[in-house]
């Protein structure tokens, strides 16, 4: 099973302690020690990475509330001859993923979804089925600096045509067995697509998850 390595997992912790901590409205002495906490976390992160202490700061003193995963979406879309709908980003190198992205509030999963499909494709669609609930860490994506669960839905085109945004820079369609070797792997990987068209062929199947 893939895992984080440990120092990330120990400061990612760190910082969402401190984080809930803060949320809860600590007196003065226990504010103190939850920052300490909190920066004791960025240093963790910038020893091991290229970003500097205060940058990391910022970034985790930006994260209020109970700490809870981040949520990304990804949407799978299939044409008539069993092809998946992708996208190649105009980010991470411009490598193909599944239209998706981070999950926007007072919208629910499944709204956010069919508006990133539209938005990164072109393509309307509507929600089939939740395919999987999985966590970024457990499969093997490149680490990340929060704890993230990644949901992929089935989608059925409705509407729309290919159509690059500002995100995207080309639409393809590919068959199982021809996948685009240039993957965004952060985003998506080969085995979650194969899940993909497992989960089109056959409607039946439960949620993957973990």
């Amino acid at each position: 099973m893939a895992t984080d390595p440990t120092w990330l997992t120990w400061a990612r912790e760190i910082q969402a302690i401190a984080q809930t901590g803060l949320a809860f409205e600590p007196n003065i002495y226990d504010r103190e020690r939850f920052e300490r906490l909190r920066d004791l976390a960025a240093e963790i992160m910038a020893h091991h990475t290229d970003a500097s202490v205060p940058r990391i700061a910022t970034l985790f003193a930006g994260q209020q509330g109970y700490a809870t995963p981040k949520v990304d979406v990804r949407g799978a879309a299939f044409d008539e001859a069993g092809r998946i709908l992708m996208v190649r980003e105009v980010a991470d190198a411009g490598n193909w993923t599944l239209p998706g992205g981070w999950a926007d509030v007072n919208l629910t999963a499944a709204e956010n979804v069919v508006k990133e499909m539209r938005e990164e494709s072109g393509y309307d669609v509507t929600v089939r089925k939740l395919a999987a609930a999985l966590d970024r860490t457990r499969q093997g994506h490149a680490a990340g600096v929060f704890s993230c669960v990644k949901l992929f839905y089935i989608c059925d085109i409705v509407g729309g045509e290919a159509r690059t945004s500002r995100e995207t820079s080309e639409i393809g369609w590919f068959a199982e067995g021809a996948l685009p070797a240039d993957l965004s792997l952060g985003r998506v990987l080969p085995a979650q697509l194969h899940r993909m068209f497992a989960h089109a062929r056959d409607a039946s199947l439960p949620a993957d998850f973990d």
